[in-house]
């Protein structure tokens, strides 16, 4: 395994694998160029290097070629970013000649890999009443098929980057299986080092206190990650819908609250655990209630184990956000995943909001703080503090993954 920082590109060609998963209008212009942005060091050092470069990603779940999710959307940003030319080649399986002719300092971006059902190695227009002999026919060709894929796009170039962390939990040809063909020569962009360096602070020797901020809805999206994470930490704060779970299981009242019945054990089972493990659980006390799930809701504030019929608990109350304000004050590391309200409506983003501010307070005083997931990456990003916390992760699922203990095959295939 190579190092970005020490590689010699001088006269070499690069294949690198990015994440421009970016979203665009009904005009295709990119809203949100984060996902660019962040890649440019990783392309920049390349080229500064004396490398040309081949850049590949996805963008959106296409089910073959559709105009709409076509790459050469975003070209105009990667040209405005890196300030360079970049050429386009529309078909991955025949760009050689183009990767070929490529000259020191140049860029040709190849076309959305999942135009291609070789990059997930999943099947594609299968009949509904497709028998299993012809599913199971099916995926073979597909991966066979995939082989060729994989060879194809290595043949471009003579080292591989991996700087697409989001997508590090998927076994594709362009994240996993291209590794394989340079042993010597394949490496981490920027991004990808900087996520691990950032996980693993977390999981390897953290500053401690160590706390876990986990929020969403379901405590079955999140039993992996608070299972293992009951390993590490000192503290651990619930918030969002899952809160509701957890005091059903204690033998609360939760209303009209999202509420998994099938997950009571699961919940009794983690609090046990965390008991024996003498990892402090936090809920909210006190939550804000609402009279239905809408902006518009009559509200009140009612302590978390006793709402009542024809009431839902959307939001954590002032007095549990200050709650989790000193617990979060008092430490040094701390992970925060998922929102602790319904922060898709600003009438229940506050509690949201102010663990956002809480995080920015934290860092200041010298606590590491790693910020993951979709909602609470929306959330300081929204509050304009992305940048007052010590790293905001790009991979949602990945991140995740990750810190359930999973081995990730993008990061594996880099080591191997």
């Amino acid at each position: 395994m190579q190092n970005i920082s020490t590689y010699d590109f001088t006269g070499k060609k690069a294949i690198v694998r990015v994440d421009f998963n970016v979203p665009l209008d009904e005009n295709f212009r990119i809203t949100d160029d984060t996902r660019i942005r962040a890649a440019i060091p990783t392309l920049k050092k390349v080229l500064a290097g004396g490398g040309a470069l081949i850049v590949m990603s996805h963008l959106g779940r296409p089910k073959g070629v559709t105009g709409k999710f076509s790459l050469k959307h975003i070209i105009y940003r990667v040209e405005e970013l890196l300030g360079v030319k970049v050429q386009f080649a529309d078909d991955c399986q025949k760009a050689s000649e183009q990767a070929a002719a490529l000259k020191s300092g140049e860029v040709l971006l190849l076309e959305n890999l999942r135009f291609y059902a070789e990059e997930e190695g999943k099947p594609r227009g299968l009949a509904e009443d497709a028998t299993d002999e012809e599913k199971k026919a099916a995926k073979a060709a597909v991966k066979e098929s995939q082989k060729e894929f994989v060879k194809t796009l290595a043949s471009y170039a003579d080292c591989y980057i991996n700087d697409a962390f989001g997508t590090a939990h998927r076994a594709h040809a362009s994240t996993a299986l291209i590794a394989k063909y340079f042993p010597n020569d394949k490496m981490f962009g920027y991004v990808m080092e900087g996520e691990i360096k950032a996980i693993d602070q977390v999981l390897g020797n953290p500053a401690r206190p160590l706390t876990a901020i986990i929020g969403g809805a379901k405590v079955s999206s999140k039993i992996g990650i608070i299972e293992h994470l009951l390993d590490l930490v000192d503290n651990m704060i619930i918030g969002g819908g899952m809160v509701y779970t957890f005091a059903k299981a204690l033998g609360g009242t939760v209303g009209n609250s999202i509420c998994e019945p099938d997950q009571i054990d699961v919940a009794l089972n983690i609090l046990k655990k965390a008991e024996e493990k003498g990892v402090k659980l936090h809920f909210p006390k006190e939550v804000v209630i609402a009279d239905s799930f809408s902006n518009d809701a009559n509200t009140k504030i009612c302590a978390t184990n006793a709402i009542p019929e024809g009431w839902e608990g959307l939001d954590a109350a002032p007095s549990s956000i200050e709650d989790m304000r000193k617990v979060l004050l008092e430490s040094k590391t701390i992970l925060w995943n998922g929102p602790v309200g319904a922060f898709e409506m600003p009438k229940f983003a506050v509690g949201t909001n102010d663990i956002a501010k809480t995080l920015v307070e934290a860092t200041s005083k010298g606590a590491f703080t790693l910020v993951g997931g979709g909602d609470s990456v929306a959330a300081v990003t929204q509050m304009g503090c992305a940048d007052k916390v010590s790293y905001v992760s790009t991979g949602g699922g990945a991140m995740l993954e990750y810190l359930e203990g999973i081995e990730l095959p993008g990061i594996k295939a880099i080591r191997e």
